[in-house]
């Protein structure tokens, strides 16, 4: 059986680098120039090739991780090869770079998933591999495998990092957490997420014995109900304020917390968490993303979210507690009301998706950001309810972090969501195998369409001779 799971899981993994590879050549040939943000990160990383590394695009916003990284595959290969340094660090091959990560994204994912989900009768390697295949054809995920864009390295360094992590190996989750830092400033949410989980996981021990002490099994099985949720913040009030279990949690998470001091360091000595343009990146308390979050997270995973069950499931929820989801429409409300930001990227670029979506629903009327409220309040509710077999110290660690890499971004950018929704789906019970294939063959289907319209769809704008294209 063993060998049967090695066998299907190389030719899955062959399989999408074969399909990824003829993507990549097609791409290649329709658009040979730098499009979109490549024409900044492009010509950076020829820079650093030609080894003028004091040179900065004050345009650029985030740290040279992934020049770096180029530099270090480039440089080898062109003294290997014998090739000259505009053919190492062409635009091509600079872009070959992420389709390599992406093999180890797919790799990772598979490796995330039998940590998370151990072999047993409810899961068989077959669907571990058809889970990772999904995963892997992410649509938000996939598109920028084939363009000089930081996501695939972010997401490669952070799930090395989440990984080491659940196998204990705490330095070097910590150190990988750094390489994704270096890539997006942002990931070092998910640095802090690692070291979240040792605390989760220490104090649900800790939870546990407290339960065992009071013999209280009713408080044990937490169902999610408000008074339940009190309790824990009680008891995480009165056992995170004891200075002895802080010191205690300290030596636990040391090498994470070393490298949060070095953020901090850099945040300080920078004067802000962005590196280039900080006029059309500046943060702000934008609640909102986090409904829209939930939104997108219900559109990609609506076989997990979206079932006849959880509906209702979910209306039964609101009959038991009518004042506490009535106080949560209500600040929902005030929410969308006085922390909607619309940033000037989201109305002036008619190349990405979301120009679409904010024009034909939330411009339809001034009152639609508010009647979506129910939906959110679903999306949030059915979100929670799948990941009810983690633990609850687990559960508020990944909403603390979800809050803090969604609320402060301005601009509405679904890349910025891949990360969040990766640890979620890997998180989430497996699903019938009919599901499995449903959602796999919809996420081709996006796949599909998305480079169809991008390889197939060009226009112009008035002011420009360049071809424009439709992307994320």
């Amino acid at each position: 059986m063993e060998r049967a799971v090695a066998y299907g899981f190389s030719a899955a993994m062959s399989g999408a680098l074969l399909l990824s590879c003829l993507l990549f050549a097609a791409l290649n040939r329709r658009q040979r120039s730098p499009y979109m943000d490549e024409a900044f990160h492009v010509p950076q990383a020829q820079a650093y090739c030609e080894g003028r590394f004091g040179q900065w695009d004050p345009m650029i916003t985030t740290l040279p991780g992934l020049y770096l990284v180029s530099v270090g595959i480039a440089w080898p290969l062109a003294w290997l090869f014998g090739w000259t340094g505009s053919v190492a660090c062409s635009t091509g091959m600079l872009r070959f770079i992420n389709l390599l990560f992406s093999v180890g994204n797919f790799y990772l994912l598979y490796l995330l998933l039998c940590k998370v989900h151990p072999s047993s009768k409810a899961v068989s390697g077959f669907q571990r591999i058809l889970s990772t295949l999904t995963l892997a054809l992410f649509p938000t995920l996939y598109f920028f495998t084939f363009l000089y864009y930081t996501d695939p390295g972010s997401v490669f360094f952070t799930l090395f990092s989440y990984l080491m992590c659940l196998y204990g190996n705490h330095k070097t989750s910590a150190l990988l957490g750094f390489c994704g830092f270096m890539f997006r400033q942002t990931n070092i949410v998910w640095t802090v997420f690692c070291a979240g989980n040792v605390v989760a996981e220490k104090l649900n021990e800790v939870w546990k014995t407290e339960l065992l002490k009071k013999k209280d099994e009713k408080i044990y099985s937490i169902k999610g109900s408000f008074s339940d949720l009190i309790r824990v913040f009680r008891f995480l009030t009165e056992y995170l304020l004891t200075p002895q279990n802080l010191i205690k949690f300290i030596a636990l998470t040391w090498p994470y917390v070393i490298v949060v001091v070095v953020f901090f360091a850099f945040v300080i000595v920078n004067g802000g968490i962005v590196v280039g343009d900080r006029s059309s990146h500046e943060a702000c308390l934008h609640f909102p993303q986090l409904f829209y979050f939930l939104s997108f997270t219900l559109f990609f995973s609506f076989l997990h979210l979206l079932t006849p069950t959880k509906i209702k499931k979910f209306l039964q929820t609101l009959r038991k507690y009518p004042l506490q989801y009535s106080l949560i429409a209500v600040i929902s409300l005030f929410l969308i009301w006085k922390f909607t930001y619309v940033h000037k990227y989201l109305l002036a670029d008619n190349r990405h998706y979301t120009f679409y979506v904010w024009r034909k629903i939330f411009q339809r009327h001034e009152l639609v950001k508010y009647m979506l409220v129910p939906i959110y309040m679903f999306a949030g509710w059915s979100f929670a309810d799948t990941l009810k077999s983690k633990s609850i110290f687990w559960i508020l660690v990944y909403f603390v972090c979800l809050f803090a890499v969604t609320v402060p971004q301005k601009l509405l950018e679904f890349r910025y969501f891949i990360l969040p929704y990766l640890i979620y789906r890997l998180n989430i019970p497996f699903p019938s195998l009919y599901k499995q294939l449903l959602e796999l063959a919809f996420y081709i289907f996006v796949n599909v369409a998305t480079f169809y319209l991008f390889l197939n769809k060009t226009f112009q704008w008035p002011n420009s001779e360049e071809e424009q294209r439709f992307m994320w």
